[in-house]
């Protein structure tokens, strides 16, 4: 207990008790300032999908989640399949491409742009400011933590890794064509992990912040508000805290519900190699 009561006074005071109070403050009209005026119960709630701005910044944040985490994933596992196999460099290959993901994300983007637009320009095309425009702003937020992929990467290596050499001679001896062995036998052996990073980008995802805020703050016309940047300006750009409390909650239980759907529907397609069937 002794051993353990730093981290237990830690999570108390940073944690728990922010927990607990942004609960309460939710139901109030907390200002920054002034303190709580009055008990406004669940108003907060009601104006947190009702308010246009919020309504939109929870469908900017499904959309950004949906389009992100698929994608980070499957080009996740891609890149993992041909880094698994044996050839010359590759452990300067599984540098390179775990590098993305560790660098900071806004200049990594600014430069990434930059180096796009001076290259049309060289060929004669009109330089377009993507960040500006309301259509193409949000995908390119979505490409930034698309192209940083490493620590996903990382794990389906190490997934494919475990996957049993005989296995694959035995479907070969069969007649199973590679895209056969790959689905049959890859997939559901690394279901768990498949799993694990569904569920773990998936949060990320909806807790993601830096990016749409120091890049775009939000913008144009609100096209990258995520509903953490919502929560950032309502409390310290309009003091509102009560309010931005609801939205995190709201957050917090939209999550909460993807995350049990997630839980639930393993049983049907994760496969453990300690269970005798699915689940």
């Amino acid at each position: 207990f002794v051993l353990i009561l730093p981290w237990l006074i830690g999570f108390c005071i940073f944690k728990l008790y922010p927990f607990v109070s942004s609960l309460v403050y939710s139901f109030t009209d907390y200002d920054l300032f002034k303190g709580v005026q009055n008990v406004v119960g669940f108003q907060n709630y009601i104006d947190a999908f009702t308010k246009a701005k919020n309504v939109k910044a929870l469908k900017v944040t499904f959309t950004y989640a949906f389009m992100t985490v698929p994608l980070k994933l499957i080009f996740a596992l891609f890149i993992a399949y041909i880094l698994n196999f044996k050839i010359k460099g590759v452990g300067l290959f599984r540098t390179a491409y775990y590098v993305p993901s560790i660098l900071g994300g806004s200049v990594a983007i600014a430069v990434l742009w930059k180096v796009v637009n001076t290259i049309l320009t060289m060929l004669g095309f009109e330089s377009i400011n993507f960040l500006a425009d309301k259509n193409w702003a949000l995908f390119i937020i979505c490409l930034l933590r698309v192209w940083q992929f490493g620590s996903a990467m990382v794990l389906f290596l190490a997934a494919l890794k475990g996957v049993p050499e005989d296995l694959y001679e035995a479907a070969s001896i069969d007649g199973a064509t590679k895209g056969r062995q790959f689905l049959s036998i890859t997939i559901p052996l690394i279901s768990p992990v498949i799993f694990y990073n569904l569920v773990t980008q998936l949060v990320q995802a909806f807790q993601e912040f830096n990016g749409p805020y120091i890049i775009t703050n939000g913008g144009p016309r609100n096209a990258t508000t995520l509903i953490s940047v919502i929560v950032y300006n309502t409390a310290f750009k309009d003091y509102k805290v009560g309010m931005s409390s609801a939205m995190a909650w709201v957050m917090f239980v939209i999550v909460m519900i993807l995350t049990i759907i997630a839980f639930v529907s393993q049983k049907k397609w994760v496969y453990y190699s300690d269970d005798d069937g699915r689940g």
